[in-house]
């Protein structure tokens, strides 16, 4: 019992099992055939049937050498068949799946070297179809780790997640698909987050968008992956033309969709790389219509600081409530503030609040005195497929971190949300929005136009590891400058 169990963890180990009592008696039955055959030869050679008796000695030898190959084929380096555990199950089948028998392809590369993809393909909606295009990739060693189908009025567009091995590329996959009668396919790089199934993923959004409004626009795009999302107000700001009317159930087109806003307005999708199917439609229009029943709702939780002073301040989450409060701290602010704040007439400035303050163009974060003055906010602004932020701090409150503490929660809420960069417009004046900027120790892409200058932080996932943290980028730059936005 014990030698079985050893044999299974050397073999665990990828070493094979030698016995070295069978390894002997193999040796020495070798050289004992050489030796009779030796001994045969020297006897009868000068006969005068030694020719024909060399041959028969010949035969046998081929014979005896023929068993002595099969033996240690069978007995030497067959693995063990009383524990599948000894067994190394091939990579890229999922552990309990069943094995094919013999002609089961050879286990593969180890693990690691595999790849995940997304694909999307259509197929003709007839039996076997699918059939046949698992057939094909199963034939090229590629794991299906999950399916959806899309069923279209001319055929069936198939989501697969799979695994394939890494020197399978992705223009390998798609001739693969091609060939085995897949149509305008579509293939980009995976990650573990798509490991998630449909269902689990779809609950989770839903669950977000429920407790805060500002996430109606990263759910649709986490959802429908890589777009652009752009939300125009039944009256625009500024007077501009008023949005098209959209039916109540919403419009699809082709590679363009559009969704009744709750408040009013129009919700643009557009993926120009690769037209909505009508599933992921009704899954679009089903959190709009969640999102609509929830009404306005904002997390209220916020965080107490201590400035270097010792004056109390707190930064909460701020929306369309607060916006008197906001109209009395630009009552207090200087021209030269709101000028480099909103780039514009300075008696427009209340004009922007509406739409600043509403969750679904952004997040904005307020910073109140222990008496309740908005002295300072922060705003993330969903800018299509990017995202700005922006500052704007009381005079009298400047130079106290307040600007670096609410850019580094900005920050931090960006990386939470999954975006690739952050942007910021302002006067190459501006010198406490750049040293805030440069403070979050990011990559940062300067251009500068006229005047303007826009500063664009990239949030690597690389860089963010040793470079920022959510919250110690705000807390480490507490006692720094504060930043005029």
């Amino acid at each position: 019992m014990s030698r079985e169990m050893s044999n299974v963890t050397r073999a665990k180990h990828g070493r094979p099992v030698h016995h070295w009592r069978r390894d002997v008696v193999e040796l020495a039955a070798l050289f004992t055939a050489v030796a009779v055959a030796d001994a045969v030869a020297n006897l009868i050679g000068h006969g005068p049937d030694g020719p024909a008796l060399l041959v028969i000695s010949a035969l046998a030898l081929a014979g005896t050498a023929g068993f002595h190959t099969w033996w240690a084929r069978r007995h030497g380096h067959a693995p063990p068949t009383s524990d599948t555990e000894a067994r190394p199950l091939p990579t890229g089948r999922r552990a309990g799946q069943d094995e094919q028998g013999p002609s089961a392809p050879a286990p593969q590369a180890a693990p690691g070297q595999s790849t995940l993809w997304r694909m999307r393909t259509t197929v003709r909606d007839e039996p076997g179809s699918l059939a046949a295009l698992c057939t094909a990739l199963a034939g090229e060693r590629v794991d299906i780790l999950s399916l959806q189908t899309h069923p279209l009025a001319d055929g069936t567009v198939d989501e697969f997640l799979l695994r394939a091995p890494g020197e399978l590329a992705a223009s390998g996959l798609t001739r693969v698909v091609s060939l085995a009668g897949g149509a305008d396919t579509w293939i980009e790089r995976a990650d573990a987050h798509d490991l998630v199934d449909a269902p689990t993923r779809v609950l989770g959004l839903a669950a977000r968008t429920a407790l805060d409004a500002a996430e109606l626009p990263l759910a649709l795009r986490q959802l429908l992956g890589r777009c652009t999302i752009r939300q125009v107000p039944a009256s625009p700001f500024g007077g501009g033309r008023a949005p098209e009317g959209v039916p109540v159930e919403g419009a699809l087109e082709d590679t363009v969709m559009r969704l009744r806003a709750p408040e009013g307005g129009v919700i643009t999708v557009e993926r120009p790389y690769l037209p909505f199917t009508p599933t992921e439609f009704a899954r679009a229009r089903a959190l709009v219509e969640l999102d609509a029943r929830l009404g306005p709702r904002v997390p209220r939780g916020q965080d107490v600081l201590t400035l270097p002073e010792g004056n109390e301040i707190t930064v909460r989450r701020a929306d369309i409530r607060d916006i008197d409060a906001a109209k009395e701290m630009h009552e207090r602010c200087s021209a030269r503030t709101l000028g480099m704040r909103y780039h514009g007439p300075v008696g427009d400035a209340d004009r922007y609040l509406n739409h600043l303050l509403s969750p679904r163009y952004g997040r904005t974060l307020a910073v109140r005195t222990a008496s309740g003055r908005i002295v300072g906010l922060g705003h993330l602004l969903w800018d299509g497929d990017e995202t700005e932020v922006a500052l704007l701090v009381e005079d009298s409150w400047q130079r106290r971190g307040i600007g670096g503490e609410l850019l580094g929660r900005l920050v931090a809420m960006a990386i939470e949300a999954g975006c690739e960069s952050v942007y910021a417009v302002t006067q190459a004046s501006n010198t406490g929005m750049v040293a805030a900027m440069r403070g979050l120790g990011l990559p940062l892409d300067y251009q500068i136009e006229e005047g303007t200058l826009v500063i664009t932080a990239r949030l690597d996932t690389a860089v963010i590891g040793s470079a920022v943290l959510p919250h110690e980028v705000a807390e480490g730059r507490s006692g720094g400058r504060g930043a005029r936005g």
